[in-house]
């Protein structure tokens, strides 16, 4: 991969969403030309890609066509066609990462087979076809409350899942094939990404600690470095690399955990890219995601994934009750605010809890971080022009 800065070396990467816009940034960095799949003609990427074109993921033509063009295949989504996928690896296109790891994950319930299987410490589960067959395995004992439903496919930013608390919770069942989980007695949500190469290298980010939005079920805050002990850190990275090492897979891999009330450590899931619980890793660590998904896909070295200032990632959601032509309010005073950095990722409509753009805030001390976040919180508003009706 050495010539890829000095040829005509073309990266495909299909979706171009928040998560494409900064990969591409990073590989402008290295005169990488990115050619960027999306269904909208205004997705975030399509300004600073080399190329847009206009397609959807989901199509096998519109994936395969894409793919064609391209001398390598990444992905900002994992919900992509994926028999496209396959046959252009079976032509010799290069796609990482590799299309069968990336089948497994957009199914949760291979997913949690493959952590069974590979003895990975997870939530207990069962799977069933339709929501009907939830319904009967409840009245026979086969479910008991609480527990978890999560579509097998589709599901994304807080979508296709569904906490089920007791019967007075039964209107919130999903329809569709699901898995169903244990409910874990969670302590703390964290979360570390994991970057391999095609050697075997394996380099994991520091781990953060997730902060959830109860209404929307999205991150809301990330906080890094985490606050739990050395101990548990090191034994999250261990699991971390475990599971990427599981896949064989050569990129990224974000492996989601929880940490329980008995200081149990399980895997939630893991998305094989890009994730938001890396987003501060632009300002706050030597290397960031995103050039690491890069090192890792072209084989390089990977990159120090050393700390550098501890920060606080706060996700920029639609106000509730808003949709239209957006509209920031309170972000001039946010700019005076030092150590502060927006990532506005472009979007034109808001609508509620929608990903508008993310903030990090760095500091000398985490407390002093997130004090700082709690001002960017409280004082940022995204609003539209006018109210939904």
């Amino acid at each position: 991969m050495e010539n890829l800065v000095i040829s005509d070396f073309k990266l495909g990467i299909i979706a171009g969403g928040q998560l494409g816009k900064m990969l591409v940034l990073a590989a402008a960095n290295w005169d990488v030309k990115t050619l960027v799949l999306d269904r909208e003609d205004h997705c975030p990427a399509s300004d600073v890609c080399t190329r847009f074109v206009k397609g959807d993921p989901h199509s096998f033509e519109d994936v395969y066509n894409f793919g064609k063009q391209v001398d390598m295949l990444t992905f900002e989504i994992e919900s992509v066609n994926i028999e496209a996928v396959k046959k252009l690896k079976a032509e010799g296109i290069r796609i990482h990462p590799d299309p069968g790891a990336l089948e497994i994950i957009q199914d949760k319930g291979m997913q949690k087979h493959f952590y069974q299987k590979n003895r990975i410490p997870t939530a207990r589960f069962q799977i069933f076809e339709s929501e009907d067959s939830i319904k009967e395995a409840i009245g026979d004992g086969t479910i008991s409350f609480p527990f978890v439903q999560k579509l097998r496919t589709g599901g994304y930013d807080g979508r296709g899942v569904a906490v089920i608390k007791s019967p007075a919770d039964m209107h919130l069942l999903l329809k569709g094939a699901s898995v169903i989980e244990e409910k874990i007695q969670i302590a703390k949500e964290i979360s570390v990404i994991a970057a391999r190469n095609q050697r075997g290298e394996v380099r994991c980010f520091p781990v953060v600690e997730m902060v959830f939005n109860e209404e929307a079920n999205l991150v809301e805050k990330l906080i890094c470095p985490s606050s739990i002990d050395s101990e548990k850190q090191q034994e999250a990275i261990t699991l971390a690399t475990q599971v990427i090492e599981a896949f064989e897979l050569q990129g990224l891999l974000a492996v989601e955990m929880f940490l329980d009330k008995e200081e149990k450590i399980w895997v939630n899931e893991s998305a094989p890219r890009t994730h938001n619980s890396g987003h501060h890793t632009i300002e706050s660590v030597i290397t960031s995601q995103f050039e690491q998904q890069l090192r890792a896909i072209f084989n390089f070295s990977l990159g120090s994934t050393h700390l550098k200032l501890p920060a606080v990632m706060i996700n920029l959601l639609g106000e509730p009750g808003y949709e239209g032509d957006v509209k920031y309010e309170g972000l001039t005073e946010c700019m005076a605010i030092e150590g502060v950095k927006f990532h506005l990722y472009g979007k034109k409509i808001s609508k509620p809890y929608r990903k508008m753009g993310h903030a990090t805030i760095l500091g000398t001390t985490i407390e002093r971080a997130i004090e700082r976040a709690d001002i960017v919180k409280n004082q940022l508003k995204i609003t539209a022009w006018q109210k939904q009706s």
